[in-house]
């Protein structure tokens, strides 16, 4: 096949297109419309489809892709603060717009300084297309988790792809994997450059596999493994005892962890190049997990590890995940739900706060959520029981998030519905009995809530 420089007007129709895409993001960002992280790149890659490939190679340092099913919108952040507070440029795409398009539109800004790092968070589904257009020097692989299941299949086509993707990039590309993911760890087998992270501190471990479970049997034989100890989901510490297949040994993990609910955790990690000691002020062992997997990358990049750890110290949080907004007086801690795992691990944390809780729940079921609402039911909301004062139901699917919370034991009194997410917020708010609501967003209902604050003033726009 020809270049497509050799086509006729291929290198024109590039240089037109990017243009075309830079207009259109500026437009968007002046409007305050949140097309402006995904318009652009799919004009650009419409009119232009080799446009990841040739922008990527703009970067002098090269590109970096994170991909997982929870935790790469964070974990991303959390490199790219600590490869900027090392003094170097990156090219991130931050609003967490994770497909092709929105790879392409943060690569808009590729080229303007100096050795420059790409660093773009990859949807697990679009991770082999886009790593095959961009050519990484290094891919940062954290976990998969049952998720999205009309749009994905199952969890073994991903993992199948990925392991079709990492041996096509061994030897021309380095891999930092979750060791104590069975899925991930056994994308590093027998490869070059492999660097593994996970935990190591056994006071964390739930007292088995939950039923959201998803990884339980050795991909190399079949056989339901035996764990020694699992910290989430199906991570840990495991063993086939069929044919000796187990969890690799971390080059980088923490080994003591302290979780003081929303105000963060406490912990140390060991790392090639000594101990470090982390005030995180992100709460959840899964934000731990992010953390970790970031020591790992930012290492592997050259980022001496105080740096990376004056950088975690200092993290805001990403877009949507933990965050924490000022809305009439009240504060608005925003924890964004899509799976089961993910949102256990949130109600996890919930747990640990002390008091009654005052919650704004919103369950959407669009493309980007997910038709199928049913894993709310794998979700463990029972934990909840006793604990919520007032819970509002927002969204398209208001009523079964009641329903699930009814049949979890909350008490019916304190749960009301409202599928407008402005009136079902203020009522939220206005109605709380402590200076804390948590909101709890599927992907777009957040989009949705983040628009809101906006308008108000309140927050700055995603696509910003």
């Amino acid at each position: 096949m020809p270049s497509s420089d050799r086509l006729p007007g291929g290198r024109l129709m590039f240089r037109l297109a990017e243009a075309v895409a830079r207009l259109m993001r500026a437009a968007s960002r002046r409007l305050g419309r949140t097309g402006g992280t995904t318009a652009p790149g799919r004009l650009m890659l419409r009119l232009a489809p080799d446009a990841l490939g040739r922008m990527a190679g703009r970067l002098e340092a090269g590109s970096v892709l994170v991909s997982a099913t929870n935790g790469k919108t964070t974990t991303a952040a959390m490199v790219a603060g600590a490869v900027g507070r090392n003094g170097r440029p990156v090219v991130h795409n931050r609003a967490g717009s994770n497909m092709s398009w929105g790879v392409a539109t943060a690569l808009l800004d590729a080229g303007r300084r100096s050795g420059e790092l790409g660093l773009f968070e990859v949807d697990e589904a679009w991770l082999p297309r886009v790593a095959r257009e961009v050519g990484p020097r290094l891919l940062l692989l954290s976990n998969l988790f049952r998720d999205q299941l009309d749009r994905y299949g199952e969890l073994e086509l991903v993992a199948d792809r990925w392991a079709e993707l990492t041996r096509e990039l061994d030897g021309r590309a380095a891999f930092v994997l979750n060791a104590d993911d069975p899925l991930v760890a056994d994308l590093g087998r027998e490869r070059a450059g492999v660097t593994y992270f996970g935990l190591e501190d056994d006071s964390q471990g739930l007292p088995g596999l939950q039923h959201a479970a998803d990884s339980k049997h050795c991909r190399n034989c079949g056989a339901a493994y035996v764990y020694d100890a699992v910290y989430l989901g199906h991570l840990g510490r495991y063993r086939c005892p069929s044919c000796g297949r187990e969890r690799p040994h971390p080059d980088v993990s923490a080994t003591r962890v302290n979780l003081d609910g929303m105000s963060g955790s406490r912990i140390s990690v060991r790392t090639p190049q000594g101990e470090l000691s982390l005030a995180l002020p992100l709460p959840g062992l899964y934000n731990v997990y992010n953390a970790v997997a970031a020591v790992a990358t930012a290492l592997q990049l050259g980022v001496p590890l105080t740096t990376a750890g004056e950088a975690l110290e200092a993290f805001a949080g990403a877009f949507g995940r933990m965050e924490t907004i000022a809305v009439d007086g009240r504060r608005l801690s925003i924890l964004l739900v899509k799976n089961p795992v993910g949102a256990n691990e949130v109600l996890r944390t919930l747990t640990l706060e002390s008091g009654d809780l005052d919650l704004w729940l919103a369950l959407n079921d669009g493309i980007a959520d997910g038709r199928d609402v049913s894993w709310i039911w794998d979700a463990d909301f029972e934990v909840l029981a006793g604990r919520v004062r007032r819970a509002t139901c927002s969204g398209t699917r208001a009523e079964e998030m009641a329903l699930r919370l009814k049949y979890a034991g909350v008490e019916q009194r304190s749960i009301t519905v409202d599928r407008d997410l402005g009136e079902s917020l203020d009522a939220a708010v206005h109605g709380a009995g402590s200076e804390r609501v948590y909101a709890l967003p599927t992907y777009t209902a957040l989009l949705e809530l983040r628009d809101l604050l906006a308008r108000r003033g309140l927050a700055k726009r995603w696509s910003e």
